[in-house]
Protein backbone atom coordinates (compact mmCIF):
# COMPACT_ATOMS: atom_id res chain seq x y z
CA UNK A 1 0.00 0.00 0.00
CA UNK A 2 2.99 2.66 0.64
CA UNK A 3 4.64 1.66 -1.88
CA UNK A 4 1.43 2.04 -4.60
CA UNK A 5 0.95 5.85 -2.30
CA UNK A 6 4.14 6.49 -3.09
CA UNK A 7 4.47 5.99 -7.02
CA UNK A 8 1.08 7.57 -7.47
CA UNK A 9 2.31 10.86 -5.67
CA UNK A 10 5.32 10.74 -7.77
CA UNK A 11 3.65 10.47 -10.86
CA UNK A 12 1.21 13.40 -10.25
CA UNK A 13 3.92 15.30 -9.84
CA UNK A 14 5.20 14.41 -13.05
CA UNK A 15 1.88 14.97 -14.87
CA UNK A 16 1.11 18.56 -12.72
CA UNK A 17 4.89 19.21 -13.90
CA UNK A 18 4.78 18.61 -17.29
CA UNK A 19 1.46 19.99 -17.31
CA UNK A 20 3.11 22.97 -15.86
CA UNK A 21 5.89 23.78 -18.04
CA UNK A 22 3.51 22.90 -21.17
CA UNK A 23 0.69 26.27 -20.01
CA UNK A 24 3.42 28.36 -18.47
CA UNK A 25 5.94 30.03 -21.30
CA UNK A 26 7.26 31.84 -18.52
CA UNK A 27 9.56 29.85 -16.77
CA UNK A 28 13.09 28.98 -17.53
CA UNK A 29 13.17 26.18 -19.75
CA UNK A 30 16.54 24.05 -20.73
CA UNK A 31 17.11 25.89 -23.57
CA UNK A 32 16.84 29.08 -21.88
CA UNK A 33 18.93 27.70 -19.06
CA UNK A 34 21.57 27.23 -21.59
CA UNK A 35 21.65 30.35 -23.08
CA UNK A 36 22.01 32.09 -19.42
CA UNK A 37 25.21 29.19 -18.81
CA UNK A 38 26.51 30.23 -22.08
CA UNK A 39 26.51 33.62 -21.66
CA UNK A 40 28.75 33.67 -18.65
CA UNK A 41 32.38 33.83 -19.88
CA UNK A 42 34.23 34.97 -17.54
CA UNK A 43 37.60 36.81 -18.29
CA UNK A 44 40.75 35.51 -16.33
CA UNK A 45 40.31 38.89 -14.43
CA UNK A 46 36.87 38.57 -13.67
CA UNK A 47 37.89 34.61 -12.20
CA UNK A 48 39.96 36.17 -9.80
CA UNK A 49 37.74 38.43 -8.87
CA UNK A 50 35.13 35.37 -8.27
CA UNK A 51 37.65 33.50 -6.28
CA UNK A 52 37.62 36.74 -3.68
CA UNK A 53 33.40 37.20 -3.70
CA UNK A 54 33.22 33.69 -2.73
CA UNK A 55 35.13 33.77 0.69
CA UNK A 56 34.95 37.69 1.34
CA UNK A 57 32.39 40.11 2.84
CA UNK A 58 30.68 42.21 -0.10
CA UNK A 59 30.46 45.56 1.42
CA UNK A 60 34.30 45.21 2.54
CA UNK A 61 35.21 44.28 -1.06
CA UNK A 62 33.08 47.70 -2.17
CA UNK A 63 34.39 49.77 -0.06
CA UNK A 64 35.94 53.13 -1.82
CA UNK A 65 39.08 53.24 -0.59
CA UNK A 66 39.81 56.74 -2.45
CA UNK A 67 36.97 58.05 -0.07
CA UNK A 68 38.65 57.05 3.27
CA UNK A 69 40.88 60.18 3.26
CA UNK A 70 40.86 62.93 6.53
CA UNK A 71 37.13 63.31 7.37
CA UNK A 72 36.03 67.04 6.87
CA UNK A 73 34.29 67.84 10.43
CA UNK A 74 33.93 71.53 9.98
CA UNK A 75 30.10 72.90 9.82
CA UNK A 76 29.37 76.26 9.06
CA UNK A 77 26.19 76.05 11.21
CA UNK A 78 25.87 73.77 14.41
CA UNK A 79 23.47 73.59 16.95
CA UNK A 80 25.15 72.33 20.01
CA UNK A 81 24.39 69.05 21.16
CA UNK A 82 25.15 67.99 25.17
CA UNK A 83 25.25 64.40 25.24
CA UNK A 84 24.21 61.39 22.85
CA UNK A 85 21.83 58.95 23.74
CA UNK A 86 21.81 55.36 23.23
CA UNK A 87 18.30 53.60 22.37
CA UNK A 88 20.47 49.93 22.07
CA UNK A 89 19.32 47.10 21.00
CA UNK A 90 15.36 48.65 20.53
CA UNK A 91 13.17 50.08 17.87
CA UNK A 92 12.87 53.58 19.31
CA UNK A 93 14.58 55.88 17.30
CA UNK A 94 11.26 57.50 16.43
CA UNK A 95 10.97 58.76 20.57
CA UNK A 96 14.72 59.43 21.30
CA UNK A 97 14.86 61.56 18.29
CA UNK A 98 11.89 63.44 19.58
CA UNK A 99 12.74 63.67 22.71
CA UNK A 100 15.68 64.95 21.44
CA UNK A 101 14.42 67.56 20.36
CA UNK A 102 12.79 68.81 23.08
CA UNK A 103 16.09 68.26 25.55
CA UNK A 104 17.61 70.65 23.44
CA UNK A 105 15.71 73.34 23.67
CA UNK A 106 15.26 73.03 27.63
CA UNK A 107 19.18 72.81 28.01
CA UNK A 108 19.29 75.89 26.02
CA UNK A 109 16.18 77.72 27.54
CA UNK A 110 17.53 76.35 31.15
CA UNK A 111 21.27 76.68 30.85
CA UNK A 112 21.12 72.65 31.98
CA UNK A 113 24.92 70.63 31.72
CA UNK A 114 23.51 67.02 30.74
CA UNK A 115 20.22 66.10 30.33
CA UNK A 116 17.84 63.62 29.40
CA UNK A 117 14.16 62.31 29.04
CA UNK A 118 13.51 58.84 30.42
CA UNK A 119 12.56 57.19 27.08
CA UNK A 120 11.36 54.29 28.86
CA UNK A 121 8.15 56.19 30.49
CA UNK A 122 6.92 57.66 27.51
CA UNK A 123 7.23 54.37 26.02
CA UNK A 124 5.43 52.40 28.46
CA UNK A 125 2.22 54.38 27.71
CA UNK A 126 3.36 54.41 24.18
CA UNK A 127 3.04 50.23 23.80
CA UNK A 128 -0.52 50.78 26.32
CA UNK A 129 -1.97 53.03 23.74
CA UNK A 130 -0.76 50.98 20.65
CA UNK A 131 -2.46 48.15 22.00
CA UNK A 132 -5.45 49.86 22.60
CA UNK A 133 -5.38 51.79 19.11
CA UNK A 134 -5.20 47.98 17.88
CA UNK A 135 -8.07 46.27 19.97
CA UNK A 136 -10.05 49.14 19.13
CA UNK A 137 -9.29 48.61 15.63
CA UNK A 138 -10.15 45.37 16.05
CA UNK A 139 -13.47 46.46 17.36
CA UNK A 140 -14.38 48.75 14.84
CA UNK A 141 -13.78 46.28 11.83
CA UNK A 142 -15.96 43.39 13.47
CA UNK A 143 -18.56 43.37 10.96
CA UNK A 144 -15.93 43.51 8.30
CA UNK A 145 -14.49 39.75 7.23
CA UNK A 146 -11.39 38.54 8.22
CA UNK A 147 -9.72 38.66 4.90
CA UNK A 148 -10.83 42.58 4.68
CA UNK A 149 -7.63 44.46 3.61
CA UNK A 150 -8.03 46.57 6.80
CA UNK A 151 -8.26 43.90 9.15
CA UNK A 152 -5.42 42.06 7.62
CA UNK A 153 -3.08 44.87 8.16
CA UNK A 154 -4.38 44.99 11.34
CA UNK A 155 -3.54 41.10 12.56
CA UNK A 156 -0.39 41.83 11.05
CA UNK A 157 0.44 44.84 12.47
CA UNK A 158 -0.62 44.91 16.27
CA UNK A 159 1.92 46.37 17.80
CA UNK A 160 5.50 47.86 17.13
CA UNK A 161 8.13 49.54 18.69
CA UNK A 162 8.79 51.99 15.60
CA UNK A 163 6.98 55.07 15.26
CA UNK A 164 7.02 59.01 14.23
CA UNK A 165 7.37 62.05 15.46
CA UNK A 166 3.20 62.56 15.24
CA UNK A 167 3.18 59.86 18.21
CA UNK A 168 5.97 61.50 20.06
CA UNK A 169 3.72 64.63 20.08
CA UNK A 170 0.37 63.03 21.29
CA UNK A 171 2.12 61.07 23.96
CA UNK A 172 4.04 63.88 25.31
CA UNK A 173 1.11 66.36 24.85
CA UNK A 174 -1.48 63.53 27.13
CA UNK A 175 1.23 61.89 29.71
CA UNK A 176 4.06 65.04 30.15
CA UNK A 177 7.84 63.83 30.36
CA UNK A 178 10.31 62.77 32.84
CA UNK A 179 13.81 63.12 33.96
CA UNK A 180 15.61 59.83 32.99
CA UNK A 181 16.69 59.54 36.80
CA UNK A 182 13.27 59.23 37.66
CA UNK A 183 12.27 56.29 35.86
CA UNK A 184 15.39 54.41 33.92
CA UNK A 185 16.01 51.79 31.25
CA UNK A 186 15.23 48.32 31.73
CA UNK A 187 16.81 45.12 30.30
CA UNK A 188 13.49 44.95 28.01
CA UNK A 189 13.69 48.15 27.00
CA UNK A 190 16.83 47.88 25.79
CA UNK A 191 16.04 44.41 23.99
CA UNK A 192 12.19 45.36 22.86
CA UNK A 193 12.00 42.44 20.50
CA UNK A 194 11.39 39.30 22.77
CA UNK A 195 8.69 40.68 24.70
CA UNK A 196 7.31 42.84 21.93
CA UNK A 197 6.87 39.46 19.86
CA UNK A 198 4.68 37.73 23.01
CA UNK A 199 2.88 41.03 23.84
CA UNK A 200 2.03 40.72 19.80
CA UNK A 201 0.82 37.32 19.94
CA UNK A 202 -1.12 37.97 23.28
CA UNK A 203 -2.92 40.91 21.32
CA UNK A 204 -3.64 38.65 18.31
CA UNK A 205 -5.31 36.47 20.48
CA UNK A 206 -7.66 39.03 22.37
CA UNK A 207 -8.37 40.00 18.50
CA UNK A 208 -9.69 36.73 18.05
CA UNK A 209 -12.25 36.95 21.65
CA UNK A 210 -13.07 40.05 20.27
CA UNK A 211 -14.22 38.66 17.02
CA UNK A 212 -15.67 35.71 18.09
CA UNK A 213 -17.67 37.65 21.00
CA UNK A 214 -19.05 39.36 18.02
CA UNK A 215 -19.81 36.77 15.99
CA UNK A 216 -22.18 35.16 18.91
CA UNK A 217 -23.55 38.23 19.28
CA UNK A 218 -22.52 40.52 22.18
CA UNK A 219 -22.76 44.18 21.31
CA UNK A 220 -20.51 47.07 21.46
CA UNK A 221 -20.73 48.14 25.31
CA UNK A 222 -20.37 44.22 26.14
CA UNK A 223 -17.01 44.41 23.80
CA UNK A 224 -15.38 47.51 25.26
CA UNK A 225 -15.24 46.04 28.37
CA UNK A 226 -14.05 43.00 27.05
CA UNK A 227 -11.13 45.25 25.85
CA UNK A 228 -10.65 46.89 29.23
CA UNK A 229 -10.12 43.56 30.77
CA UNK A 230 -7.57 42.75 28.17
CA UNK A 231 -5.83 46.24 28.82
CA UNK A 232 -5.99 45.44 32.44
CA UNK A 233 -3.90 42.25 31.10
CA UNK A 234 -1.62 44.23 28.85
CA UNK A 235 -1.07 47.12 31.75
CA UNK A 236 0.35 44.37 34.16
CA UNK A 237 2.52 42.79 31.26
CA UNK A 238 4.26 45.98 30.72
CA UNK A 239 4.89 46.76 34.06
CA UNK A 240 6.37 43.88 34.95
CA UNK A 241 9.19 44.55 31.71
CA UNK A 242 9.43 48.45 32.10
CA UNK A 243 8.17 48.98 35.78
CA UNK A 244 5.16 51.15 36.69
CA UNK A 245 5.18 54.88 35.56
CA UNK A 246 5.38 57.61 38.25
CA UNK A 247 2.68 60.04 38.91
CA UNK A 248 5.20 62.11 40.80
CA UNK A 249 8.56 62.92 41.29
CA UNK A 250 11.06 65.20 43.03
CA UNK A 251 13.86 67.35 40.88
CA UNK A 252 15.27 70.24 40.91
CA UNK A 253 17.75 71.92 37.42
CA UNK A 254 21.28 72.03 37.83
CA UNK A 255 23.32 74.44 36.31
CA UNK A 256 26.34 73.52 33.59
CA UNK A 257 28.45 72.99 36.63
CA UNK A 258 26.40 70.51 37.80
CA UNK A 259 24.99 72.71 41.35
CA UNK A 260 21.38 72.94 42.22
CA UNK A 261 19.57 76.21 41.20
CA UNK A 262 17.04 76.20 43.62
CA UNK A 263 14.83 73.16 46.01
CA UNK A 264 13.69 70.32 44.19
CA UNK A 265 10.26 70.64 44.11
CA UNK A 266 7.25 68.40 43.76
CA UNK A 267 6.15 67.77 40.07
CA UNK A 268 3.92 65.37 37.94
CA UNK A 269 4.98 64.38 33.98
CA UNK A 270 2.36 66.95 33.16
CA UNK A 271 3.10 69.92 35.07
CA UNK A 272 6.95 69.16 34.56
CA UNK A 273 6.39 69.37 30.67
CA UNK A 274 4.57 72.54 30.89
CA UNK A 275 7.01 74.52 33.07
CA UNK A 276 10.21 73.23 31.81
CA UNK A 277 9.37 72.36 27.87
CA UNK A 278 6.30 73.98 27.46
CA UNK A 279 6.15 73.06 23.14
CA UNK A 280 3.21 72.52 21.42
CA UNK A 281 4.54 69.74 19.53
CA UNK A 282 0.79 69.26 18.07
CA UNK A 283 0.35 72.41 16.61
CA UNK A 284 3.80 74.06 16.33
CA UNK A 285 5.11 71.69 14.14
CA UNK A 286 4.75 70.53 10.55
CA UNK A 287 6.44 67.16 9.03
CA UNK A 288 7.44 67.50 5.32
CA UNK A 289 8.44 64.77 3.25
CA UNK A 290 10.72 64.53 0.15
CA UNK A 291 8.15 61.38 -1.69
CA UNK A 292 9.03 61.96 -5.49
CA UNK A 293 6.57 58.82 -6.48
CA UNK A 294 3.45 61.20 -5.32
CA UNK A 295 2.33 65.20 -6.23
CA UNK A 296 4.39 67.61 -4.28
CA UNK A 297 2.65 70.58 -2.99
CA UNK A 298 0.24 68.29 -1.52
CA UNK A 299 -0.95 67.42 1.98
CA UNK A 300 -1.40 63.63 2.63
CA UNK A 301 -2.79 62.02 5.59
CA UNK A 302 -2.68 58.26 6.51
CA UNK A 303 -5.41 56.39 8.24
CA UNK A 304 -4.96 54.55 11.13
CA UNK A 305 -1.19 55.74 11.53
CA UNK A 306 -1.10 56.93 14.70
CA UNK A 307 0.18 55.58 18.43
CA UNK A 308 -3.14 56.51 20.00
CA UNK A 309 -6.52 55.87 18.90
CA UNK A 310 -8.05 59.16 20.15
CA UNK A 311 -4.70 60.74 18.90
CA UNK A 312 -3.53 62.21 15.27
CA UNK A 313 -2.99 60.40 11.79
CA UNK A 314 0.46 61.00 10.12
CA UNK A 315 -0.13 64.16 8.25
CA UNK A 316 2.59 65.87 6.41
CA UNK A 317 3.30 68.14 3.26
CA UNK A 318 5.53 67.08 0.70
CA UNK A 319 7.67 68.88 -0.83
CA UNK A 320 10.19 69.30 -3.77
CA UNK A 321 14.09 68.52 -1.47
CA UNK A 322 15.09 72.09 -1.96
CA UNK A 323 12.29 73.31 -0.36
CA UNK A 324 12.70 71.08 2.38
CA UNK A 325 16.34 72.13 2.90
CA UNK A 326 16.05 75.90 2.90
CA UNK A 327 13.60 75.58 6.04
CA UNK A 328 16.15 73.08 7.35
CA UNK A 329 19.29 75.89 7.05
CA UNK A 330 17.02 78.65 8.26
CA UNK A 331 15.95 75.94 11.44
CA UNK A 332 19.75 75.31 11.94
CA UNK A 333 21.17 79.03 11.58
CA UNK A 334 18.21 79.28 14.24
CA UNK A 335 19.77 76.96 16.59
CA UNK A 336 16.90 74.81 16.59
CA UNK A 337 17.56 71.27 15.84
CA UNK A 338 14.71 69.34 14.08
CA UNK A 339 13.49 65.41 14.13
CA UNK A 340 14.94 63.84 10.54
CA UNK A 341 14.33 60.43 9.55
CA UNK A 342 16.21 58.76 6.27
CA UNK A 343 17.17 55.57 4.49
CA UNK A 344 20.20 54.99 7.32
CA UNK A 345 21.00 51.78 6.10
CA UNK A 346 22.25 52.90 2.28
CA UNK A 347 25.93 53.46 1.57
CA UNK A 348 26.72 53.84 5.54
CA UNK A 349 30.41 53.54 6.46
CA UNK A 350 28.93 52.85 10.25
CA UNK A 351 33.19 53.22 11.21
CA UNK A 352 33.59 56.51 9.81
CA UNK A 353 29.75 57.77 10.51
CA UNK A 354 29.37 58.90 6.69
CA UNK A 355 26.71 58.46 4.74
CA UNK A 356 28.17 58.80 1.20
CA UNK A 357 27.19 57.60 -2.32
CA UNK A 358 30.63 57.04 -3.13
CA UNK A 359 31.51 55.35 -0.12
CA UNK A 360 30.49 51.91 -1.71
CA UNK A 361 31.55 50.88 -5.41
CA UNK A 362 28.96 47.81 -5.87
CA UNK A 363 28.81 48.83 -9.83
CA UNK A 364 32.28 48.92 -10.19
CA UNK A 365 32.43 45.75 -7.89
CA UNK A 366 30.32 43.72 -10.68
CA UNK A 367 30.58 46.27 -13.25
CA UNK A 368 26.97 46.19 -13.64
CA UNK A 369 25.12 49.67 -13.55
CA UNK A 370 22.35 50.37 -10.72
CA UNK A 371 19.97 52.74 -12.33
CA UNK A 372 16.99 53.38 -10.51
CA UNK A 373 16.33 57.02 -9.46
CA UNK A 374 14.83 57.99 -5.58
CA UNK A 375 11.13 57.83 -7.32
CA UNK A 376 11.31 54.38 -8.85
CA UNK A 377 13.26 53.22 -5.25
CA UNK A 378 10.40 53.66 -3.63
CA UNK A 379 7.79 52.72 -5.70
CA UNK A 380 9.86 49.14 -6.02
CA UNK A 381 10.29 49.07 -2.42
CA UNK A 382 13.71 49.48 -2.47
CA UNK A 383 13.99 52.67 -0.05
CA UNK A 384 12.16 53.82 2.31
CA UNK A 385 12.63 55.92 5.43
CA UNK A 386 13.51 53.50 8.40
CA UNK A 387 15.45 55.41 11.05
CA UNK A 388 14.95 58.60 12.94
CA UNK A 389 17.94 60.70 13.99
CA UNK A 390 18.17 64.71 15.06
CA UNK A 391 19.71 66.98 12.46
CA UNK A 392 21.84 69.60 13.98
CA UNK A 393 24.29 71.30 11.94
CA UNK A 394 25.18 72.46 7.94
CA UNK A 395 28.16 73.39 5.98
CA UNK A 396 26.77 75.82 3.52
CA UNK A 397 29.48 77.09 0.65
CA UNK A 398 30.43 80.54 -0.53
CA UNK A 399 26.79 80.94 -1.81
CA UNK A 400 24.93 79.74 0.79
CA UNK A 401 24.35 75.91 -1.01
CA UNK A 402 24.63 72.97 1.45
CA UNK A 403 27.55 70.64 1.04
CA UNK A 404 27.33 68.33 3.81
CA UNK A 405 24.81 67.72 7.18
CA UNK A 406 25.30 66.39 10.52
CA UNK A 407 23.04 63.92 12.89
CA UNK A 408 22.76 63.19 16.60
CA UNK A 409 22.13 59.84 16.55
CA UNK A 410 21.06 57.24 19.01
CA UNK A 411 23.24 54.27 18.83
CA UNK A 412 25.64 55.84 21.38
CA UNK A 413 28.69 57.97 21.73
CA UNK A 414 31.12 55.32 20.37
CA UNK A 415 28.81 54.93 17.24
CA UNK A 416 29.93 56.39 14.16
CA UNK A 417 31.57 60.01 14.10
CA UNK A 418 31.22 60.69 17.85
CA UNK A 419 27.72 59.61 18.34
CA UNK A 420 26.82 61.38 15.39
CA UNK A 421 26.60 60.57 11.26
CA UNK A 422 27.82 63.22 8.35
CA UNK A 423 26.41 63.25 5.07
CA UNK A 424 26.95 64.31 1.71
CA UNK A 425 24.21 66.90 0.04
CA UNK A 426 23.92 64.27 -2.48
CA UNK A 427 23.31 61.10 0.25
CA UNK A 428 20.70 63.47 1.35
CA UNK A 429 18.86 64.50 -1.90
CA UNK A 430 18.79 60.71 -2.22
CA UNK A 431 17.90 59.06 0.81
CA UNK A 432 16.04 61.53 3.51
CA UNK A 433 12.63 61.58 3.71
CA UNK A 434 11.40 63.54 6.46
CA UNK A 435 11.70 66.36 8.46
CA UNK A 436 9.50 68.17 11.12
CA UNK A 437 9.73 71.86 11.52
CA UNK A 438 8.87 74.59 13.39
CA UNK A 439 6.16 76.44 12.03
CA UNK A 440 7.87 80.04 12.67
CA UNK A 441 10.58 78.48 10.06
CA UNK A 442 7.99 77.39 7.08
CA UNK A 443 6.96 80.22 4.90
CA UNK A 444 3.51 81.15 4.37
CA UNK A 445 2.95 79.49 0.86
CA UNK A 446 4.09 76.54 2.25
CA UNK A 447 1.39 76.88 5.49
CA UNK A 448 -1.62 77.48 2.69
CA UNK A 449 -1.15 73.81 2.45
CA UNK A 450 -2.49 73.43 5.17
CA UNK A 451 -5.72 74.59 4.59
CA UNK A 452 -6.41 72.33 1.58
CA UNK A 453 -8.19 68.33 2.85
CA UNK A 454 -5.31 65.94 2.78
CA UNK A 455 -5.11 63.10 0.48
CA UNK A 456 -6.23 60.10 2.75
CA UNK A 457 -3.76 57.12 1.69
CA UNK A 458 -3.68 53.69 3.22
CA UNK A 459 -1.44 52.36 6.33
CA UNK A 460 -0.10 49.58 3.89
CA UNK A 461 1.47 52.23 1.86
CA UNK A 462 4.99 51.88 1.12
CA UNK A 463 6.36 54.95 2.36
CA UNK A 464 4.95 54.41 6.05
CA UNK A 465 6.86 51.79 8.07
CA UNK A 466 7.61 53.65 11.26
CA UNK A 467 10.88 54.62 12.20
CA UNK A 468 13.25 52.09 14.12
Amino acid sequence: MKKTRLFGCIAAAIMLSGSAVAQNNGGIDSQMLKELSDSYKPTTAEKALQNILLSQPIKELALNQENLNELDTYFSHSVPSKGITNQKSSGRCWLFTGLNVMRAKMIANENLGAFEFSQVYNFFFDQLEKSNLFLQGIIDTRKKPIDDRTVEWLLQHPLSDGGTFTGVADLVAKYGVVPKGVMKETYTSDNTNAFSSILTRKLREFAIELRQAHEKGAKEKELLNMKKEQLKTVYKMLANVYGVPPTEFMWAPKDANGKYREEPQLYTPKAFYEKYVNINMQDDYIMFMNDPAREYWKSYEIEYDRHLYDGHNWLYINLPIEEIKAMAIASIKDSTMMYFSCDVGKYLNSERGTLDLANFKYDELFGIEFGMDKRERIMTFDSGSSHAMTLMAVDLDKDGKPKKWQVENSWGAKSGFNGTLIMTDEWFNEYMFRLVVDKKYVPAKILDILKQKPTMLPAWDPMFTPEQ
